[in-house]
């Protein structure tokens, strides 16, 4: 069964001039020091926890404060 495409995702895919300007605004947001920092900060934490680059599927978590499944942390948001 295939998945289907979000609603933003069929938008953008359609709409290539509205995807080239959310990816400028992407780019220049992604690349502020306030979020160079926060990276940096969840990768030391991944780091910390060990779990940084061994594919377990892990993120850190600011709620709990703790290490728990990607999937669910990104999904609370």
């Amino acid at each position: 069964m295939k998945a289907r495409k979000s609603r933003s995702a069929e938008f953008y895919a359609n709409n290539p001039k509205a995807r080239e300007k959310k990816k400028a605004y992407d780019t220049e947001y992604h690349s502020t020091e306030e979020r160079r920092k926060y990276r940096s900060f969840l990768n030391k934490k991944n780091r910390d926890a060990g779990t940084y680059g061994n594919g377990d599927g892990k993120d850190y978590d600011h709620d709990e404060a703790r290490m728990i499944m990607a999937r669910r942390n990104r999904s609370k948001k």
